[in-house]
């Protein structure tokens, strides 16, 4: 038998633990340019969440960004951008809809909170994308005049008719990973970091702008994904 001993059964050999910091994450020159987003699909499996940022500015609509976030961290994500959206109420009020442009007379600010571990729009109720698969939708385009009330609740289109309407480059199909998340905003748009960390270094993933009127609706599209799941 060897005397020798392994530092994993030694209880005297100190255990290292890395710590990173949002503000030291590398920022790739092709992702500290960032994207735009109108609109944002949750979809969620037993093991991660989904969030595909659309881009409905042209047609077709495109998928911009796709970000997979561990359970957990899609969690903390939703605490952050409810501090957030606290945080931005605190400096400008309410958060405007999307034809009411920020007041004019109110100093610009910023904000940001950070996540660790880790559209103006009709609202589409989960339902099954794939046995295992379920999806929260926000950024529908809204009509010109406002449908006729009805008494039945009409059902979203199937998630697969939905991505039938979306250009999704294939470089985009695995989406990018992030364990962390850093947010910030002005008082005209918020801006999403989503890190990766990693020894040695960590580093952002994806950069995703989204105007501040429709952020709140990317919260209530992430929650509606979280009580589903």
């Amino acid at each position: 038998m060897s005397d020798e001993k392994h530092p994993e059964n030694d209880p005297e050999q100190p255990v290292q633990q890395i710590q990173h910091s949002s503000a030291t994450a590398r920022i790739p020159d092709e992702i500290g340019r960032g994207v735009f987003a109108t609109a944002v699909i949750v979809l969620h499996g037993p093991n991660e969440y989904t969030i595909d940022f659309i881009q409905s500015l042209a047609r077709p609509n495109r998928v911009a960004a796709r970000i997979i976030l561990p359970p957990v961290v899609a969690n903390q994500f939703v605490l952050a951008l409810e501090q957030a959206l606290e945080k931005y109420r605190v400096s400008f009020g309410h958060v405007p809809n999307e034809n009411q442009a920020p007041h004019p007379g109110k100093k610009p600010e910023s904000g940001s909170s950070n996540v660790d571990g880790g559209q103006k729009t009709q609202d589409a109720s989960p339902q099954d994308a794939t046995p295992t698969e379920k999806h929260s939708l926000a950024g529908t385009p809204k009509t010109s005049t406002p449908p006729p009330v009805q008494k039945n609740i009409v059902q979203p289109p199937p998630i697969a008719d939905i991505y039938d309407n979306l250009k999704l480059p294939d470089d985009m199909l695995g989406g990018v990973y992030a364990n962390m998340a850093s947010i910030s905003h002005t008082e005209s748009e918020f801006c999403f970091d989503f890190i990766a960390q990693f020894f040695p270094r960590s580093a952002v993933t994806a950069r995703v702008y989204m105007a501040a009127p429709r952020v709140p609706e990317l919260l209530s599209s992430l929650k509606r994904s979280i009580n589903a799941n």
